[in-house]
């Protein structure tokens, strides 16, 4: 049975790539340089009901999204629940990052892979997405079982072929476990627990697991993770280094007398166990984030709810401080993050407030609002991702207000769709955003 590595190599050597050397960091470059330059493909939304599903949506030449598809993930969605005990929607993860994609840098013309958290069934999915069509997905293997409880944020890393999850419930940390296309997501391997003294479903939206993601160069998993400022709890930045296996690509890979292409053997890449935590003064409710490409040491745009937004920095020691600090006027809770590689800029959303706001990825400064409330009737927006010249926010409604996608132009600042989705059956329980480049 061919391994990730091999079923890499084979096709990069049939596309020619492997004729000669390619470094890691090329490849990484040449990823940043595409996402600046490109539209998307598609966009990916996971239903979270209570049959769980991704809803797929085309994106064409201009930006604009078209045609849709539904597929089921194998598991079950879930939400969390307030103080009272009722259904917390919108944001029924209280995360970021409910979906990820992982495969786009390695394989030229092969399939890309989605993974998807399943909270009500403590799994997780993997799903192939085909070359040809991006809405059409096919599971790979089966959804894996985790060790923690109520899996809300997920990472995959197409260079470790390592996928880790958050769990933010009774049981909550986080856990690994390695991944191929041909048989999906290996036995996730032993809980790196955060002892939130959380229940399952738990009480959020603070005292959770925010968004778990993989440093520029995925040697390191980074997560969040929400204080509760009410009863004086202070939230952490996790930081675990990655333990470089087989899975990464060699770029001295040579063909057997069969044709299989052959990999330079070792074990597995798999996360640390030894894990840096830093609170870092004047954070209090760390929420979704992205790193900061290019930069050294290297730094993390990161959403706080308690004010609004800020830039993290690493130590060598992998501790982190708050570099600069940007408070956010009349904000309700700003909680998502995504950058733009065309305009080398943040853009954060709100759950409670109907726009988006663009950050200075150099001292977080406030460079404009864009304020869709009177073209629009989302009640706020969540999860949001960057692709090419386009910034896609989800808003999953309330209930009453159905569940959107607004399309935003990053140069003009202009909104140039507003698509909705309840006729695909994506509704108020909706989390996570992932494009296709």
């Amino acid at each position: 049975m061919p391994s990730l590595s091999t079923a890499i190599s084979l096709a990069l050597l049939a596309s020619g790539i492997l004729a000669s050397p390619v470094s890691i960091d090329v490849v990484l470059a040449r990823r940043q340089a595409a996402s600046s330059s490109k539209n998307g493909k598609a966009a990916y939304v996971l239903t979270n009901g209570e049959e769980n599903a991704i809803a797929a949506v085309a994106i064409r030449a201009n930006g604009k999204l078209g045609k849709a598809s539904v597929t089921k993930t194998g598991g079950c969605g879930s939400s969390t629940v307030d103080a009272q005990g009722k259904i917390a929607l919108p944001d029924a993860l209280v995360g970021q990052s409910a979906l990820t994609i992982a495969g786009q840098v390695w394989v030229h013309g092969g399939n890309d892979n989605i993974f998807a958290v399943n909270a009500g069934s403590n799994t997780i999915s993997m799903l192939a997405i085909s070359a040809e069509d991006p809405l059409l997905l096919t599971p790979v293997g089966t959804p894996a079982a985790l060790p923690g409880t109520f899996p809300n944020t997920i990472a995959a890393s197409a260079k470790n072929g390592l996928v880790c999850v958050g769990t933010t419930g009774s049981k909550s940390g986080i856990s690994c476990g390695t991944f191929d296309t041909v048989t999906g997501i290996g036995q996730m391997d032993a809980l790196r627990p955060f002892d939130l003294g959380q229940s399952d479903p738990p009480v959020g939206p603070t005292n959770t697991v925010s968004q778990t993601f993989f440093s520029e160069d995925e040697s390191m998993l980074f997560t969040t993770v929400k204080g509760d400022p009410m009863v004086n709890k202070t939230g952490f930045l996790s930081v675990f280094s990655v333990q470089s296996g087989a899975a990464s690509l060699s770029p001295n890979a040579s063909a057997n007398a069969c044709g299989e292409a052959v990999v330079a053997g070792g074990a597995p890449a798999q996360l640390s166990i030894e894990e840096t935590r830093s609170s870092p003064p004047g954070t209090a409710v760390l929420f979704g984030s992205a790193p900061i490409l290019g930069t050294s040491p290297p730094q993390i745009f990161a959403t706080d709810a308690s004010f609004g937004a800020g830039i993290l920095t690493l130590s060598p020691d992998m501790s982190s401080t708050l570099t600069a600090k940007q408070a956010i006027a009349d904000q309700k809770a700003t909680c998502w993050a995504t950058i733009s590689a065309l305009t080398k800029t943040a853009f954060v959303t709100d759950v409670g407030i109907n726009r988006i706001v663009e950050m200075s990825l150099q001292d977080a400064s406030i460079l404009n609002t864009i304020d869709l409330s009177k073209e629009t009737p989302d009640p706020g927006l969540i999860d949001l991702r960057a692709a090419g010249g386009f910034v896609y926010a989800l808003s999953p409604g309330n209930g009453t207000t159905p569940a959107a996608i607004s399309v935003v132009d990053v140069r003009s600042k202009k909104l140039v769709q507003h698509a909705k989705l309840g006729k695909i059956g994506v509704g108020a329980t909706a989390m996570g955003m992932a494009i296709l480049i």
